[in-house]
Formats: structure tokens, sequence, C-alpha cells
């Protein structure tokens, strides 16, 4: 089965197909190149690699939905960082376009990229970002402070955020006191009380201990069913990659290697590096109930069903908290979206195929 049929059979957590004529965030031909000063040595300008330069970000184009996590993945040096800073015009690009919602972010006027910055998209970076010597509720509204918005409703909005993150017991406390999770939980409720549209996460967890980074990980998808966030997450991690993202690209030495659903870097590898990586997934850990209840809903179609007296489960719960269910005598579940709507069945002989080398392919 190709790539495009994969991802034609599968849509992203939220249960609702993506729209490919309607962007929300559109890059093309998007190029970095860093020159680097020009320098003499024994009293000759090297013109030739001033010249050149070192390319970060070659020629990569890439479409997010409203709604989307869409995952940039690649190992350091790969230029997954220096996309995301171009597109909140951290940095500026050397070449190619960014589109937010129909707007030229690199044709902002000083003016338009102030409120672009403080209204559409926020930031959530690896080492917290917080100001040391103010309370979280402080930290918390500093956006909205920046904005202007009045104390009472910028520390009721603060407040409202620490409470979703599981920090509404805390909301006086310094940063020094918190654990590292605790602070990377008061990142995530920064970027919340803003209520921008657009949040870039630049390796937010790959600090953190690997029991806290999986709390972190599960947070964010309950926070993302409530809100419903267009989010670009960077990160190293290809497990972390195919557990969070609805797409997901690959960088290498800056060009995007293969972009797509985390069944079409699996099933459909598109080259030796792709295969690399997904060889080490620890596919009961990515693969979900509804991506399968989806991927064989056509096949069964045309098949017997698989009746009717199920189990049901969230179409988010991945195959290794299926496996006990069926070692202890289901043959099969019923997958629901999160309106508590049917979308298949799963059976164990499915789970199993999945789990095989050969994957999906096994289980139509």
């Amino acid at each position: 089965m190709s790539a495009k049929q994969l991802e034609a059979q599968t849509s992203d957590r939220t249960g609702q197909a993506m729209n490919p004529e309607a962007p929300f965030i559109h890059v093309e031909h998007l190029t970095k190149v860093f020159h680097p000063a020009k320098s003499r040595s024994l009293g000759w300008l090297r013109k030739k690699s001033a010249q050149e330069g070192f390319v970060a970000v070659n020629d990569v184009s890439f479409q997010v939905q409203k709604g989307q996590v869409f995952v940039i993945m690649g190992l350091s040096g790969s230029g997954k960082s220096t996309i995301i800073r171009m597109v909140n015009r951290l940095i500026d690009a050397s070449d190619g376009t960014i589109s937010v919602d129909g707007k030229d972010v690199r044709s902002l006027a000083p003016t338009e990229l102030r409120a672009y910055r403080n209204q559409t998209i926020n930031m959530v970076f690896q080492h917290f970002g917080l100001f040391p010597h103010k309370s979280l509720i402080d930290n918390v509204a500093f956006g909205l402070k920046v904005r202007g918005v009045d104390k009472q409703i910028r520390e009721a909005k603060a407040v409202e955020a620490l409470k979703l993150v599981g920090l509404g017991d805390r909301i006086h406390a310094m940063p020094d006191q918190l654990s590292g999770g605790m602070k990377q939980r008061v990142g995530l409720a920064r970027a919340l009380a803003t209520d921008a549209e657009i949040l870039l996460m630049d390796e937010p967890f790959s600090a953190l201990d690997p029991l806290i980074r999986k709390d972190m990980q599960e947070l964010l998808i309950k926070l993302q069913r409530n809100f419903k966030k267009t989010i670009i997450f960077v990160t190293h991690d290809l497990n972390e990659a195919m557990y969070l993202g609805d797409r997901i690209m690959v960088m290498k030495q800056g060009k995007d290697i293969q972009c797509g659903t985390a069944l079409d870097l699996l099933e459909a590898p598109a080259d030796p590096y792709i295969e690399e990586f997904v060889a080490e997934v620890d596919r009961s850990r990515v693969l979900t109930a509804g991506m399968i209840a989806r991927h064989t809903s056509i096949a069964r179609a045309t098949g017997s069903p698989a009746g009717n007296e199920a189990l049901q489960v969230p179409e988010g719960t991945v195959l290794h908290e299926l496996l006990p269910i069926f070692a202890a005598g289901a043959g099969q579940v019923d997958v629901v979206d999160n309106d508590g709507e049917s979308i298949g069945t799963v059976t164990a002989g499915e789970v199993f195929a999945a789990l095989s080398p050969k994957g999906l392919s096994n289980a139509s």
C-alpha cells in the first residue's frame, strides 16, 4: 500500500479529516544561509567562504492545517529549530515564503510583527524561559501584561491556565521552587494564557526525565484535545514525534526527507535514512487503536463483520494498552472517537499484525 493510500485512510487524532486546500501555515521553498563574518588569515580575505556560507535550511516546503500538531523531527544540526525561528521571525529567511492564515510573515512591518508575536503565535522553549524573580502567576500573565491587558483580567487568565496544567495550588510559588517538569508546565500555561492560535515548541521535553517527559506528552495531548491549537513541535526523538504528531516532517542536513503521518513513515519509508529511523520505533507505543480501526474499516466493509459485542476504547489508546485486554481473553474492541461515536472495531489478530515488522499491511 502506498503512502498516499495510507494517508487517505488516516485522519488526525481528533477524527477530523484534514483539508489540503486550506493550510493555516503554508511554507514554500524556505531557505536559510548563514554567512560567516569576513575574516583574514595571513593578510588574505577568505572571500569564498564568506560568499558560500552555511546552508542551515535548504528549499523546505510544508503545510500545517489549523488545529494540527505538526512535528519537525531530525538530529542535531538538521535545521529543525532554524525553521521555527523563521516562522516567528526571530531570524529572517534567506529565501522562500511563510504564510500564516493568508498573511505573508516575511513582509510584516515592525508594528504588524509585534502584533503577530503577541497575539497569533507563542513559543515554548526547551529551557523554560521563566523569569526567576517573578512568581508563577506573574510569569504566566507576562504576555498579557505586554499586550496592556488589565491586571485583574490577566491574573484571572493566568490562574485559569495554571489550573489547566495542574499547578493551580502553586500560583505564588517561585520558579526555583519547582521541578523541571513543573517549570515546563508553567511554560505551557503561559502559552495558553495568551490564547495564541499557534504554539511553536522547540524540544520542550528533551531536558526532562523519561517519566516526567511521558507525563508532559500526555498533558499536551489532553490540552490539544480541548483547545485545538495549531502546533509546530520540534524533537529529535522519533517515538515522541509519532506519539504526538498528526503529521511529521523528517529533516536531514537542512532538507526535508519525508513528510507524512506516522503510518506513512512506518509503512512506506521514503529512503534508507527513514528506514533506519523507524526500525527502532516501538510500534506498541506509537500506533493507536484509531489508526488501525480506520486502516481496516475499508477492507472490513467488504468482508465479514467483526461482531457487535466489544469493550469500548478511545481512538487514542496505544496498542501497548490494548495488549492486556486481549491477553485477558477479549477478541476485539470497539474504537470510539472523542464524541463517543464508534469508528470501527479492532481484533487481537489485527493488533498483533500491526506490531510485526511488516506492520499494518498485514492487517488488511
